[in-house]
């Protein structure tokens, strides 16, 4: 585990597990690398390097009032990769951390990345927009924002229902489960968790998708009630969007 510090002089919280090929997890809002355990415990016990970081305002990391969007994202997770000397990567993101994840490669390129996972991801666009009209209108994310700013606490313990699928018939999500996802949540800012929500719902992804050159794993749940999969994973025909 250790810090790195950002051009902005942010401090980004990451875990390094193992030894290896690189694996490095981006997790979805509002939680932080915890929500990877799981995975890094599997890939680290299998002969990989698994690294998560915090993404900055959430968890361990700083909480910083600006760079709360997805430039500032890539541009973390970027350094995140010099400081390390990571190459030859398997890129996964998660939600949100899947557009993390894009947007890096818009910006960086793949000279680092062999290969990338998007799962659940918020690409190419949530937000209904002419271009985009099968996307979830705003006032779904004004709700979202309105429900931080009143009671966060409350907001998240609800929030982990779906997000989960503990509304579900037959679920068999624990009560802890939902418990940690509340936790994780909790330790975001509360300026960081407000301007998140505009970068993950209003960031289009369509030029970094397409400067995506390694193999890439898409995966996303067709019952997903956090990022519905009519609304960002998939293209309406007539879209001038090129579909990811």
């Amino acid at each position: 585990m250790g810090m790195i510090t950002t051009r902005d002089g942010t401090e980004v919280f990451y875990k390094d597990w193992g030894s290896g090929r690189p694996v490095v997890f981006s997790h979805g809002w509002p939680l932080n690398a915890d929500a990877w355990d799981d995975q890094m415990m599997l890939v680290a016990s299998r002969g990989f390097r698994a690294i998560a970081h915090d993404r900055r305002g959430h968890g361990r990391s700083s909480q910083p009032w600006h760079g709360n969007e997805m430039d500032t994202y890539a541009e973390d997770l970027a350094h995140l990769f010099e400081t390390l000397n990571l190459r030859d990567a398997v890129l996964v993101g998660h939600s949100t951390g899947g557009g993390e994840v894009t947007r890096y490669i818009g910006r960086y390129g793949t000279s680092r990345v062999a290969r990338v996972v998007l799962l659940g991801a918020i690409p190419p666009l949530m937000l209904k927009t002419e271009a985009n009209p099968d996307g979830l209108p705003i006032s779904v994310f004004d709700d979202i924002r309105a429900g931080i700013s009143a009671d966060r606490s409350q907001f998240y313990k609800d929030l982990s229902a779906p997000f989960y699928g503990a509304n579900r018939a037959g679920s068999t999500v624990s009560p802890g489960i939902r418990d940690a996802f509340w936790l994780m949540s909790m330790q975001v800012g509360l300026k960081g968790a407000i301007d998140c929500v505009a970068a993950f719902s209003e960031t289009d992804f369509t030029e970094d998708l397409q400067r995506i050159d390694v193999p890439t794993l898409i995966a996303h749940g067709d019952d997903d009630q956090i990022v519905p999969i009519g609304a960002s994973a998939t293209c309406p025909p007539s879209s001038s969007r090129t579909p990811p």
